[in-house]
């Protein structure tokens, strides 16, 4: 489908964002006399500056295939499979402990528009804390053990 302006929008607002082969995205108010200004903030954390100012100034769509290319979805599918490549990406981070997740969406977003040095103290302070989770411990145990963990679901 078409993700045009706060559609195009949500997509970039979103942590991981899958497409099929025919979705476009566009942030074309500039065609009816405003730019898509709410749309931009959002597609400019995402695209290199130059696309997304080119994709606010022009307002001509992209494909999805540009959209992977510049980084505005994770993944490109067929139409037919969009619903079983989301589920099954979905199931796959459903394993991992809510706890583990939670932390690190957190971290990622805090560390992202920290200065290098900044982030990695950040950063060091995060695995020390975390390193001795419970979930830590189990997850390490099963590695060096050669088998799945068991976090206790």
């Amino acid at each position: 489908g078409v993700a045009y302006a706060a559609g195009c929008q949500l997509v970039a607002a979103c942590d991981l964002a899958i497409a099929s082969e025919n979705a476009k995205f566009a942030t074309p108010g500039v065609n009816v006399g405003l730019f898509c200004f709410t749309p931009i903030a959002f597609v400019s954390r995402n695209v290199n500056r130059k696309k997304a100012f080119e994709l606010g100034i022009t307002g001509e769509p992209i494909d999805a295939w540009e959209a992977l290319k510049v980084g505005l979805v994770n993944k490109v599918v067929r139409d037919d499979e969009l619903e079983a490549e989301t589920q099954k990406i979905a199931e796959k981070i459903a394993r991992f402990p809510l706890e583990v997740l939670e932390a690190g969406k957190r971290f990622f977003y805090t560390q992202i528009f920290m200065e290098d040095f900044s982030a990695l103290k950040f950063a060091t302070e995060a695995i020390a804390l975390h390193s001795t989770s419970s979930f830590a411990k189990e997850g390490i145990k099963a590695f060096f053990e050669k088998r799945k963990p068991n976090w206790g679901d």
